[in-house]
């Protein structure tokens, strides 16, 4: 597969990750509704409400690529799903600890939610640093990940929530942004490792996680609960449902790389179509929700993502233009990077009172919004900048 066609891939994953510090930041009491979330029980969708499942998707085109370099460098299978193991747990473990750092209770902890929460994150990044030079100090880089060990150790111990159904200890809860990506990632690898280039599998399989989502939605699987905290990700079928939309796209660029464009523009968009279809028609049974997960909220957004993709492809590839996006591309080569130092910022202002975001406090809209994308496009130059010193995260 040609160079420039993952980097389709990695402008997408840039664009949408952008697009998710910037509705992150958006003050909505001030901010237009369509760029914001809906309210659960509301049948629609805003701006925010795609960006999610598009990085899921995205996520999903990227697996064969990945697998197929992996393969290329000589990995077994079996140490392709170690690393498919680790990678997920990882996600699901920084997830977990986000999750939990709104619950912090200061008196009880010892220590303000803020300083709590930024010494997590230095932790993250002391132990999934991609440490460049760690062939030539690899003592030195074993004894920056304990030390970042050590401190989620003494971080998860001195934890405490004041809640009195569960005071000493994290919870799952719904897992956090990260660990419903670390979810679905191991639901498409699995899949990929069992059915590989099929597209007609993967359908398959994403049909079974459509049919696991809408028995879910209709209350049909209530006794599956037990099971519930820990596979209910799995259970509810929606996650693992987009980020395998994500991977039938992916498996279509990689099978008709020799086909021309034509080909792979009109299948990509054939399945956009089939999505948004079926989207519409479950939406007759099923709101438009995010918060409540609905398959036709799912795959209304999983058709958007394929059209999307469709136009970065033609742009990029057809026409030979990339050079529109090249201001963040490095989100999307640096994904993880990108979403979590702009909190590193964040917990910082708050522990210091920098008035750096006090664009948030307008009453104007317009300051509003250009405050949060100026923010989005600055963490975007701030994650080119930690991976030039050095500073870049890889699970």
């Amino acid at each position: 597969m040609a160079r420039d066609r993952i980097v389709s891939i990695d402008i997408m994953r840039g664009l949408t990750l952008l697009l998710m510090l910037f509705v992150n930041d958006l003050n909505m009491d001030v901010a237009p509704a369509w760029l914001g979330h809906m309210e659960a029980n509301f049948d629609g969708m805003g701006l925010a409400d795609w960006v999610f499942p598009g990085f899921l998707f995205i996520m999903g085109m990227a697996i064969p690529f990945s697998f197929a370099r992996r393969i290329e460098q000589g990995m077994a299978v079996q140490d392709i799903s170690k690393h498919v193991l680790y990678r997920s747990l990882s996600l699901i473990v920084i997830g977990i600890l986000m999750l939990n750092t709104g619950r912090v209770n200061p008196d009880l902890t010892g220590m303000s939610r803020n300083l709590w929460a930024l010494l997590m994150y230095g932790a993250v990044f002391l132990i999934w640093n991609d440490y460049q030079k760690k062939d030539k100090t690899p003592f030195l880089v074993m004894g920056l990940r304990l030390l970042g060990i050590g401190i989620l150790i003494m971080l998860v111990l001195k934890f405490r929530s004041g809640q009195e159904e569960n005071d000493g200890s994290l919870i799952a809860g719904w897992w956090g942004i990260l660990g419903l990506l670390g979810w679905g990632y191991l639901a498409a690898s699995i899949v990929y490792i069992f059915f590989r280039d099929s597209i007609l599998k993967t359908v398959a399989a994403a049909s079974f996680f459509l049919a696991l989502n809408i028995l879910w939605a209709s209350g049909l699987l209530e006794f599956l609960n037990p099971v519930k905290p820990f596979l209910g990700i799995l259970i509810q079928g929606n996650v693992p449902l987009i980020v395998l939309t994500g991977l039938i796209a992916g498996l279509i660029l990689r099978k008709n790389a020799g086909n021309g464009h034509r080909k792979i523009i009109l299948t990509l968009a054939a399945y956009g179509a089939v999505s948004l279809l079926a989207g519409f028609i479950l939406r007759n049974w099923f709101i438009l929700s995010k918060i409540q997960a609905t398959p036709s909220w799912g795959l209304v957004c999983s058709g958007i993502s394929f059209f999307v993709f469709v136009l970065i492809y033609i742009i990029t590839d057809v026409f030979r233009k990339s050079s529109w996006a090249a201001f963040f591309r490095p989100a999307g080569e640096n994904s993880l990077t990108t979403y979590l130092a702009p909190d590193i910022l964040y917990y910082l202002i708050w522990m210091t009172g920098l008035p750096v975001l006090v664009y948030k406090d307008s009453m104007n809209p317009w300051i509003v919004v250009g405050g949060s994308f100026v923010w989005a496009i600055a963490m975007v130059w701030l994650t080119a900048l930690l991976k030039k010193i050095g500073i870049s995260l890889k699970l």
